[in-house]
C-alpha cells in the first residue's frame, strides 16, 4: 500500500457531528490537561452508530453477528463505486435498480459497493437528512450478486425521518443487505476525491457485543 495515494471517506468527529435523530449525541471533553495535570485525556459518549461508521447484522437481528464478531479481513476488498452524481438525485428520492444496473457486471463477491450519490456535500445542513435511499428490490438484486457490504455517502441506505417528514419506506435495505448477514457502511464522504482508487478499508473499533462501530475509512490504488 503506497501511503501517498490513499484518499481518506471518513467524516471527522467533532462538535458538529450529525447523528440519526434520536441517536445518542456525540460529546468529547477533557479529563485533564497537559496545563494542570502534565498530560492530555479526553472523555467520549457517542454511539455506536455515530459519523462515518459499519453496520453489523445486529443492529436489525437479535441473532446477527455483533462488530467483534465480524473477520476484520473481510472489511478490507476491492472497491467499486457506482456514481450517481450525474442523475440529479433529489430530496429522498428513491435509487432504483435501473439507475444502479450499468455497474450490475462489476457486482460479485467480495467487493465492496459504494453508492456515490454527492450527498455528503450536505454534511453539518437539514438537507442532509432528506438524502436519496436505495430500493428494497435493488438492495436484494445487489445481494443476489453475492456484494454483501454496501456503503453510502448519506445517513442510510433508507429513507430517514426527521421533524415528521419521511420514514414511509420503512427499513428494506437494512433488512436486505444485514438480513444476509452482510455490513451497511454509513456517512461516508470525500468519493469525489478517488482516483484510480482500488481497495477499501472500513475499520471498526474491537467492541464486544455491539451492533455498529464508528470506522476509520480509506482507499488506496493497487
Amino acid at each position: 500500500m503506497d501511503p501517498s495515494n490513499i484518499v481518506d471517506l471518513s467524516h471527522k468527529l467533532d462538535s458538529d457531528v450529525q447523528i440519526y435523530p434520536d441517536d445518542p449525541p456525540f460529546t468529547c471533553s477533557p479529563c485533564a490537561t497537559v496545563a494542570k495535570d502534565g498530560y492530555s485525556v479526553h472523555g467520549l459518549t457517542m454511539g455506536t452508530h455515530t459519523g462515518t461508521h459499519i453496520d453489523a447484522p445486529s443492529h436489525f437481528f437479535a441473532d446477527g453477528k455483533t462488530i467483534d464478531q465480524i473477520p476484520l479481513p473481510s472489511l478490507f476488498g476491492p472497491l467499486v463505486v457506482v456514481d450517481l452524481t450525474q442523475r440529479n438525485l433529489q430530496n429522498r428520492q428513491m435509487i432504483i435498480w435501473a439507475d444502479i444496473e450499468a455497474s450490475a457486471d462489476r457486482m460479485s463477491p467480495g467487493v465492496i459497493l459504494l453508492l456515490h450519490t454527492g450527498w455528503s456535500a450536505h454534511w453539518g445542513s437539514p438537507k442532509y437528512y432528506e438524502h436519496p435511499f436505495l430500493a428494497r428490490d435493488a438492495a436484494e438484486r445487489i445481494v443476489e450478486r453475492g456484494v454483501h457490504i454496501v456503503g453510502v455517502d448519506a445517513l442510510s441506505p433508507d429513507e430517514t425521518p426527521y421533524q415528521g417528514v419521511g420514514g414511509g419506506q420503512g427499513f428494506g435495505a437494512h433488512e436486505v443487505i444485514l438480513g444476509a448477514g452482510g455490513i451497511i457502511a454509513e456517512n461516508l464522504t470525500n468519493l469525489s476525491a478517488l482516483d484510480g482508487q482500488n481497495h477499501i478499508a472500513l475499520v471498526p473499533l474491537n467492541l464486544d457485543g455491539c451492533d455498529g462501530s464508528p470506522v476509520r475509512a480509506f482507499a488506496w490504488k493497487t
